[in-house]
């Protein structure tokens, strides 16, 4: 089958995509992912097609409102500014989904955010449409919505609060799906949430039910699959600088903020090298789209390098809690100090604290250098926590979470 994965957002949004795109390639489908222009070379590096969708994700972080975005203390104020952000792009967004659905498919993988639009693109194009998710959106009992920072407010009022914020985050999606509705001479259709999705919408997460159960009041297409491992770089080789380092003494503790774009990178950055210093520890700092830096005889800078190598040869991963670092250091069996920044990260930072692998998580906004390296000693000399991690690691290992997306295939076929 000719299968198209459409997916916005930063790199973490993407990542996991490669990886079941050449696992979906290997069993003979023939997979395009339709994503920002900023991720071409990735993409196709792994023998996949690509398809351009307008919209670059790091100028939008790195705007005022996204920065905005990041100094939010409050979830209220920044779910309405990351209402703005996202609305003002949202009619691109959805011609250029329209744009590379129309280029052909037989079928459309979507990722949450592209979802609306795919879906009404599917009902007026008879294409089938499924869900792979890489967050559980689903309102439920069992825990509050992610972006609300909250803890479990009990049953009912954690399902009446997930669904409460379905319906005031409708107005992000409604005028480009309305627009493209009337475009396609569909009928109008009142979104009964934000995704305004059809009744039995199967929907695949990926994300394992170790991290998090699937829970029991989902709709019965709504799946918990197991993770999707980016596909590494064919061909990626580390520096002799980066393995001379490594070499060089004890395994080192890594700090990295991913896509995250801080308004001050000289202070983070000064912040994190005097956290290590305080607790002792190597460091190892990933430049990403901050361009954090810092360098000494116990610390190192690092561009690109692919999680899966670097992280099981840390002592700790220091990160922003974002979906896909939360499952790489998870998958590397090293204990985490998680420093979620907005949206969904506090409920993956949360997680890895109530899975044993991590300290209480560390808020963004109120990190210094020693509530940081206060947790950086947790992380590397509890034994509990490594002993948790190595475990989970190995439970992870067992998992196949490509195969529910191939049975889906399958039954469409």
């Amino acid at each position: 089958m000719r299968v198209l994965i459409v997916t916005a957002g930063s790199w973490g949004d993407v990542a996991p995509y490669t990886g079941l795109g050449v696992r979906l390639n290997s069993a003979g489908h023939e997979v395009a992912v339709a994503t920002h222009e900023r991720f071409h070379d990735a993409v196709t590096a792994c023998g996949l097609d690509f398809r351009p969708l307008p919209v670059d994700p790091r100028q939008e972080l790195a705007s005022a409102a996204g920065q905005d975005l990041a100094r939010s203390m409050s979830p209220a104020v920044a779910m309405a500014r990351l209402m703005r952000m996202v609305r003002a792009f949202m009619p691109r967004l959805a011609a250029g989904v329209c744009d590379a659905v129309q280029q052909g498919t037989d079928v459309v993988l979507t990722s949450t955010i592209t979802d609306p639009i795919c879906s009404t693109l599917g009902e007026a194009m008879r294409l089938p449409v499924i869900g792979v998710y890489l967050q559980p959106i689903q309102p439920t009992t069992a825990f509050p919505p992610l972006i609300t920072r909250a803890r479990s407010m009990g049953a009912f009022g954690n399902r009446l609060a997930a669904h409460a914020l379905w319906v005031g985050t409708e107005p992000i999606f409604t005028p480009a799906v309305g627009k493209l509705r009337r475009e396609l001479r569909l009928p109008r259709q009142r979104f009964g949430g934000p995704l305004g999705l059809p009744r039995g919408h199967t929907v695949l997460h990926g994300f394992s039910p170790r991290i998090v159960p699937r829970p029991t009041d989902w709709p019965q297409g709504h799946q918990v699959c197991g993770y999707w491992w980016p596909e590494s770089p064919p061909g990626w080789q580390p520096e002799p600088r980066l393995l001379d380092f490594l070499t060089a003494g004890p395994p080192p503790v890594f700090a990295g903020f991913g896509s995250f774009v801080a308004a001050d990178a000289e202070r983070l950055s000064t912040l994190i090298a005097a956290a290590f210093r305080r607790a002792g520890v190597r460091g190892i700092i990933q430049s990403g789209w901050s361009g954090l830096r810092g360098e000494g005889d116990d610390l190192i800078t690092v561009q690109e390098v692919p999680h899966a190598w670097l992280f099981p040869k840390t002592a700790a991963v220091i990160h922003h809690a974002g979906a896909g670092t939360t499952a790489a250091g998870l998958r590397a069996g090293t204990p985490a100090v998680a420093v979620p920044v907005q949206l969904d990260q506090h409920f993956w930072a949360a997680r890895l604290h109530t899975l044993g692998v991590a300290p209480p998580p560390l808020r963004y906004q109120r990190l210094t250098p020693q509530r940081l390296s206060e947790a950086i000693v947790t992380a590397t000399r509890n034994p509990a926590l490594g002993t948790s991690a190595r475990r989970l690691a190995r439970d992870l290992a067992e998992e196949d979470g490509a195969r529910d997306v191939l049975t889906a295939l399958e039954r469409l076929a």
